[in-house]
């Protein structure tokens, strides 16, 4: 009888502390907030954004071409494995980078500016729309941090999204071209992701409406 009790005694034991450990783990897990990349900067973010290069002012045309990138950021086929289909686009914000997957292994590598629009976006979207030499209206936000911006400059040499668009969902996500090709590899006010013009052409002709975006903040 005395070893019956003992053994009961022991389960009675295990069965309080499997339910002492179940209740710890249910109250950490309702305390503990959930974890989720938000897919824009919100105003706090905002204002801690700093560029790392001041931008050319609108209107300014220093030239289409990426000659004088550094090679880090100039066009060319690199290794790189991926288990996304061929013709996703990943945008690897930290590094400056875009990659347009070719095979599970191969993909073309263009270097990028990022703009402030870009910086916070995290995730899966896509191009919604394709624009060649599109016009460009600062939004609310950038003419009240930037005032001497014009309230609206059409497409052509010296606007600032450069020879084409392709819109992500929102009018302000896109990647486009620049008027500036010293600005890519950098931080800027402006824009969201940016290619020198003749890289952005070469993208467009690539890619269609619908493609997958996939935006990474490493």
């Amino acid at each position: 009888m005395a070893l019956l009790h003992s053994v009961n005694s022991l389960a009675k034991g295990r069965r309080t502390m499997a339910c002492l450990s179940a209740a710890l783990l249910y109250a950490l897990a309702s305390s503990a907030p959930a974890q989720q990349r938000p897919l824009a900067l919100d105003a706090a973010e905002t204002n801690m954004f700093r560029p790392t290069i001041a931008d050319v002012p609108p209107g300014v045309d220093h030239g289409n071409g990426s000659d004088d990138l550094p090679e880090q950021f100039q066009r060319r086929a690199v290794f790189y494995r991926s288990q996304h289909p061929v013709g996703t686009i990943i945008i690897e914000t930290a590094e400056r980078h875009l990659y347009l997957i070719e095979s599970e292994t191969r993909a073309l590598r263009y270097g990028i500016g990022v703009g402030r629009d870009g910086v916070g976006l995290a995730g899966l979207l896509r191009i919604t729309g394709k624009l060649q030499w599109p016009d460009w209206t600062p939004p609310p936000d950038l003419i009240g941090r930037e005032p001497y911006l014009p309230r609206f400059m059409a497409g052509g040499p010296g606007n600032p999204l450069g020879a084409r668009a392709m819109t992500l969902g929102k009018p302000t996500y896109r990647i486009h071209g620049t008027n500036a090709p010293e600005t890519i590899g950098y931080f800027l006010e402006l824009g969201c992701f940016r290619l020198v013009n003749e890289d952005v052409i070469d993208i467009y002709d690539r890619v269609t409406v619908g493609t997958r975006v996939i935006v990474r903040q490493n």
